[in-house]
């Protein structure tokens, strides 16, 4: 069995954490960039991601997670974050970084950027923030692998009043919604959901083959 299985296997969705043990700075670290790394469409990269240490603001968001504890007694709680809305200025951002970067010709950019603007154009508000939320998906299942490679644990979470974090995080100033949880640390030691055995259908029912 190859490590990184052994990895997922070791992974479940952690109940309690040891509050009295924090991630290092590299472990954080390795998020952040396994974060910013993740695939977006287009890869215009319109989620963010909020990193919540502080011990009051945590414990304030507790009742607006149906009060699971994890928000609270994790080392860190990770905030997954949408854009609340897509503009041209987002879609030039991203041309003009690959120019900045890459050093590509306008002129070989030009048809594309016209082509992401009038995508975006003519999709309607909640479409575009749809849009952008599964791209959220897509990095939270990126961060629950590098969680267990690296043997942190996390909890994903999609259970919250979204409007109630947004107001304490002020997130609508910054142009931000938040739409997923992911509390990581270290599980604690009377957690006995970590030696429950893994429920999973077989792989016949999950997998199709064309041969």
């Amino acid at each position: 069995m190859s490590n990184i299985v052994e990895s997922l296997n070791w992974r479940y969705a952690t109940k309690k954490f040891d509050k009295n043990k924090k991630l290092t700075n590299n472990q954080i670290n390795s998020l952040k960039e396994a974060f910013n790394l993740t695939a977006t469409s287009f890869g215009l990269q319109t989620i963010n991601l909020i990193v919540i240490t502080n011990e009051a603001v945590k414990a304030s968001l507790v009742e607006h997670t149906y009060y699971q504890n994890q928000v609270q007694e994790a080392s860190h709680l990770l905030v997954l974050c949408i854009k609340d809305d897509i503009s041209d200025e987002d879609v030039n951002s991203y041309f003009d970084n690959i120019t900045r970067i890459r050093n590509t010709p306008e002129s070989i950019l030009e048809p594309f950027r016209k082509n992401l603007l009038k995508t975006m154009r003519e999709k309607s508000v909640e479409e575009r923030q749809l849009w952008s939320k599964n791209q959220a998906y897509i990095a939270l299942g990126n961060l629950m692998t590098v969680c267990a490679i690296e043997k942190i644990d996390a909890c994903p979470m999609e259970g919250f009043v979204s409007k109630k974090y947004d107001d304490i995080l002020n997130l609508k100033e910054k142009g931000l919604k938040s739409v997923l949880l992911l509390p990581v640390g270290i599980r604690a030691e009377d957690d006995m959901f970590a030696t429950f055995k893994k429920v999973r259908k077989s792989l016949d029912e999950t997998i199709l083959e064309i041969k």
